[in-house]
């Protein structure tokens, strides 16, 4: 399988992608690069709608058939949404990591961070 980085997201160092929505939340999931190295998953650990999250902070955890793995938060901020259908299907994040595999929603303390993270170019070249 070719590994996806749409440009119209943004990226962290820890292989999170970044979406920002129209009403100034940002959907946040791992990148096909991340779900790759992972394997198949198993289980998604989610937070709690409410949490509030420190940039770079342990938002969550994904599990495979091979490891686990933290997955961080991009910014400070509290999350407002989880994808309630990982609990039954991880397999989502394997299967479309950018679209319904998406893991939580966070609301940004500071909407102007997204322009902090990484294009998909800046990702891409941090890989190598």
């Amino acid at each position: 399988m070719t590994e996806l980085t749409p440009n119209d997201l943004r990226y962290t160092a820890t292989h999170e992608w970044v979406k920002q929505e129209a009403d100034g939340t940002w959907l946040v999931g791992i990148t096909d690069h991340a779900q790759a190295l992972l394997g198949d998953l198993v289980y998604v650990q989610l937070p709690s709608p409410g949490t509030e999250v420190d940039a770079g902070a342990e938002v969550c955890v994904v599990e495979s058939v091979k490891a686990a793995a933290d997955v961080y938060s991009p910014a400070l901020g509290h999350i407002v949404a989880i994808n309630e259908s990982l609990q039954k299907q991880p397999e989502c994040v394997n299967q479309d990591p950018y679209g319904q595999g998406w893991l939580y929603r966070l609301q940004p303390s500071d909407a102007g961070a997204y322009a902090n993270l990484l294009s998909a170019d800046a990702y891409l070249t941090m890989q190598k």
